[in-house]
C-alpha cells in the first residue's frame, strides 16, 4: 500500500489557538482523510511547539513554571483538535524527552561536522516569532513576519553555515517544481531570501533558559527553530547517531514526508532553514511544502489586542463541528488570505449546509417515505434528464477529485456542493409530487427519486473527508453501507428495496440577528470585565482591635425560602456546629434557594439581631458586588462554627 506521510506546523503552545491557527488542523485532517479514502496508508502528525523566550516570559508573569505553563496549553490546543474530529496519527510535543534528546545530538552532529560555529548575535530581534531579523528586513522598528515591534539583541550564539548548502538548495528547487506551492510563494523565497543572499543562522541563545541545553556548552539552549523543526523527523524515530539506511523501519516507511502544511508566515523556516538542515544530516527533503494564507477577521488578521479573535470551540456551539469544518475549508481561497465574520458564517451555514444540504436530504428523505414507504425503489424509467444528473455527477467526482489532490480544497468542496444544488434544481425539474398523482407515472416517480438518493450517497462520500460526521449521519438516514469511495465510480451502487433509517435535521437554521445580538453582548461584558476597575470610595481605617471585634464564623446552609412579598429576600437556616440560626439575605434575584441548600458561607455572627420586612435576622452572610451580587462560599470541608481569621 502506498504511504503518505503529512504534518501540520506545530502549534506554538503561548496561548489558546484562535480560529485561523485551527483552520490548519482541520485542513491537514481533510487532506488526510482524503488520502485514507483514496487507499492510501497515511500518516498525519501534529503537536506543540513549547521551548523559547516568550513562553518563559508568559509563564514567569503567571507565576508558575514553563513547563507547568506549555502542560496547560498543550492540553488546551490538543483538547480542541480533538473537538474538531482530527484523526491524528501521532502528537509530539517538544519537551518529550525523545525529541529532546535526539534535538541535543542533532546539534552536537552539526558542530562535529563543522556546519555549526561560535559568534555573536547583533540585530533585530522578535520575541513572539522567535526571529532574528537584518537591518533591511526590519521596517519603522517592526517585524516583518507578524508587524509587532522589534528590540536590538547582542549576545553570545552558535551559528548555522547555511553558504555550505544554499546552492544545492537553488538546485532542488529548481529541479523540482512542485516544492513549493503556491507558486507564489516559492517565488517569494527564492527572490527575497535565496537571490538576495542567505545569512548564517542563529542556532541557540544564552539569554533564556526554557530550552534543549547545548549538551556541551550548558550556557547555551538551542534555538527554538531548530528544535521545532525536527519534530518532523523525532516523531517517526529518527536516530541522529544512525546513517539513513541503519534508521527504523518505522522511519524508513515514512520519511521523506509527503507534504508539511503550514501557514505562509512560517514559509521561509520550512523551505529554506529545514531543508538546508536535512541536506545536513544527510536526509532526504520533504516532497512538498504547502504554504497556506491566513484567516483574517474581516480585513484584519486576527489579535487579542484587537479584540478580534474568533475561536472554533465557541463557534461549535452555535454551528456544530462540522459547522465550523466547512466554514474554514470552504471559505479560505487556495492562494490569498481568507475572510472570517459572523455574518459569512451565518450566510454559508444558511445557505449550504441548511438550505443545500440539508433541505436535500431533508425532502428526498420525506418525499421517499411519504411516496414508498420508506423503501428505496427501483429505477425503471430513465430520460434525457437523468443522463444530465448523472453525467453532472461524475464529472463532478472527477473535478473535486482532482483539486483536492491539488490541494484546492476551497475549489473541490464549491464543486460538489454545485452538484448538490444541481440536484435541488432536479427536484423542481421533475415534480415528484405531481407524478405521484398519476398511478402511469409511479415508475418515473421511482426513478426520480432513486436518482436523488444515489446523489446524495455520492455527495456524502465525497464530503466525508471534509464534515465526517455529517457523512456518517447522512449515510445512516440512507440505511446504507455504500460508503466507499469506491462506490461512486458507477451511479447505481445504492441498492433498492432496502428501508431508509430515521430522518432527523443535519442542520437547523441560524437566527442572524438573535445570533450577532449574543455575540454582541458577550462582547461587552467581557469588555467590561476587561475594563480597570476605578478606585472606590473608602471607609475610614480602623485598627486591628476592631476588626478582631468582627465575629466571622462557618456556617452551613440547612434550609432556604423565599421571603413572602419581598423580591429581593431570603429566609435561610444555617448551622453554626454549636447552634442553628435564621438568617435573612438580600440574594434571591442571584440565587435559587435549591442552589444554596448544603452550602458553606462565611456569616458575621456577632451582628445585633434586625427585622427584615417582619423577619428576624441573627447574622449576616458575606458576598460581593452591588449590581451581581456574588455570595463567598468556603471549601465543603471546612467546619462548622470555625472562627474564620
Amino acid at each position: 500500500m502506498e504511504k503518505f506521510y503529512l504534518t501540520t506546523a506545530i502549534a506554538y503552545a503561548s496561548r489558546k489557538p484562535h480560529f485561523g491557527n485551527t483552520y490548519e488542523i482541520i485542513m491537514t485532517d481533510a487532506f488526510a482523510r482524503f488520502q485514507r479514502q483514496m487507499g492510501k496508508d497515511v500518516f498525519l502528525c501534529t503537536g506543540t511547539d513549547e521551548h523559547g523566550q516568550k513562553i518563559e516570559n508568559l509563564a514567569a508573569e503567571a507565576g508558575i513554571s514553563p513547563k507547568a505553563y506549555v502542560d496547560k496549553v498543550a492540553d488546551e490546543i490538543k483538547g480542541i483538535w480533538d473537538l474538531m474530529n482530527v484523526k491524528y496519527d501521532h502528537f509530539i510535543r517538544t519537551t518529550d524527552d525523545y525529541h529532546e534528546a535526539a534535538v541535543r545530538k542533532i546539534f552536537k552532529k552539526f558542530y562535529d561536522q563543522g556546519d555549526i560555529y561560535k559568534g555573536y548575535y547583533e540585530g533585530w530581534y522578535c520575541t513572539p516569532c522567535e526571529s532574528f531579523f537584518t537591518e533591511t528586513q526590519v521596517e519603522e522598528g517592526k517585524c516583518p513576519d507578524c508587524g509587532r515591534p522589534v528590540s536590538q539583541a547582542r549576545e553570545e550564539a552558535y551559528f548555522f553555515k547555511m553558504s555550505n548548502y544554499v546552492d544545492r538548495l537553488v538546485k532542488h528547487i529548481e529541479e523540482n517544481p512542485g516544492f513549493i506551492e503556491p507558486e507564489s510563494r516559492k517565488k517569494e523565497m527564492v527572490n527575497n531570501f535565496l537571490k538576495a543572499g542567505l545569512q548564517d543562522l542563529c542556532v541557540s541563545r544564552t539569554s533564556f533558559k526554557w530550552g534543549v541545553p547545548v549538551d556541551f556548552d550548558d550556557k547555551h539552549v538551542v534555538y527554538v527553530w531548530l528544535d521545532a523543526l525536527t519534530n518532523y523527523i523525532t516523531a517517526i524515530g529518527y536516530d541522529p547517531d544512525k546513517s539513513f539506511d541503519e534508521q527504523s523501519e518505522k522511519f524508513k516507511k515514512w520519511w521523506p514526508a509527503d507534504v508539511h502544511i503550514i501557514g505562509k508566515d512560517i514559509l521561509r523556516f520550512h523551505t529554506i532553514y529545514w531543508p538546508i538542515f536535512l541536506m545536513a544530516l544527510g536526509l532526504p527533503l520533504p516532497k512538498k511544502v504547502f504554504g497556506h494564507p491566513w484567516f483574517n477577521f474581516g480585513n484584519d488578521k486576527m489579535s487579542k489586542s484587537k479584540g478580534n479573535v474568533v475561536f472554533a470551540d465557541e463557534l461549535a456551539e452555535t454551528f456544530g463541528v462540522d459547522g465550523v469544518r466547512y466554514y474554514a475549508l470552504s471559505e479560505m481561497p487556495y492562494g490569498s488570505d481568507g475572510s472570517i465574520t459572523y455574518e459569512s458564517v451565518i450566510t454559508r451555514y444558511n445557505n449550504d449546509l441548511a438550505n443545500n444540504l440539508g433541505n436535500l436530504v431533508s425532502r428526498t428523505h420525506a418525499m421517499t417515505k411519504k411516496y414508498f414507504g420508506g423503501t428505496v425503489p427501483a429505477p425503471t424509467a430513465e430520460t434525457e434528464l437523468d443522463a444530465e444528473l448523472k453525467a453532472v455527477v461524475a464529472e463532478s467526482i472527477r473535478e473535486a477529485r482532482e483539486l483536492m489532490g491539488a490541494y484546492r480544497v476551497a475549489d473541490s468542496l464549491e464543486v460538489i456542493f454545485s452538484m448538490l444544488r444541481r440536484a435541488n434544481k432536479y427536484i423542481d425539474e421533475t415534480m415528484p409530487w405531481v407524478l405521484a398523482k398519476s398511478e402511469e407515472d409511479k415508475p418515473r416517480l421511482a426513478t426520480v427519486i432513486y436518482n436523488l438518493l444515489e446523489v446524495i450517497r455520492i455527495g456524502a462520500v465525497l464530503l466525508s473527508p471534509y464534515i465526517p460526521a455529517t457523512a456518517e449521519a447522512i449515510f445512516a438516514q440512507l440505511g446504507t453501507d455504500k460508503r466507499e469511495y469506491a462506490t461512486v465510480a458507477t451511479f447505481g451502487a445504492l441498492l433498492a428495496e432496502k428501508p431508509l433509517g430515521e430522518a432527523y435535521t443535519l442542520f437547523a437554521r441560524i437566527d442572524e440577528k438573535k445570533f450577532l445580538e449574543e455575540i454582541e453582548a458577550k462582547r461587552a461584558a467581557a469588555e467590561a470585565a476587561a475594563a480597570p476597575v476605578e478606585e472606590p470610595e473608602h471607609e475610614a481605617e480602623i485598627g486591628i482591635e476592631a476588626f478582631g471585634a468582627v465575629e466571622l464564623r462557618v456556617a452551613e446552609i440547612l434550609e432556604c425560602e423565599p421571603v413572602p412579598k419581598a423580591k429581593k429576600l431570603l429566609k435561610l437556616k444555617v448551622d453554626l456546629g454549636y447552634e442553628k440560626r435564621q438568617v435573612v439575605s438580600g440574594i434571591a434575584k442571584f440565587y435559587q434557594p435549591s442552589e444554596l441548600i448544603g452550602k458553606k458561607v462565611i456569616l458575621v455572627a456577632n451582628l445585633k439581631p434586625a427585622k427584615l420586612c417582619g423577619v428576624e435576622s441573627y447574622g449576616m452572610l458575606l458576598a460581593s458586588g452591588e449590581e451581581d451580587v456574588k455570595v463567598v462560599f468556603l471549601d465543603p470541608s471546612a467546619k462548622n462554627g470555625d472562627r474564620i481569621h
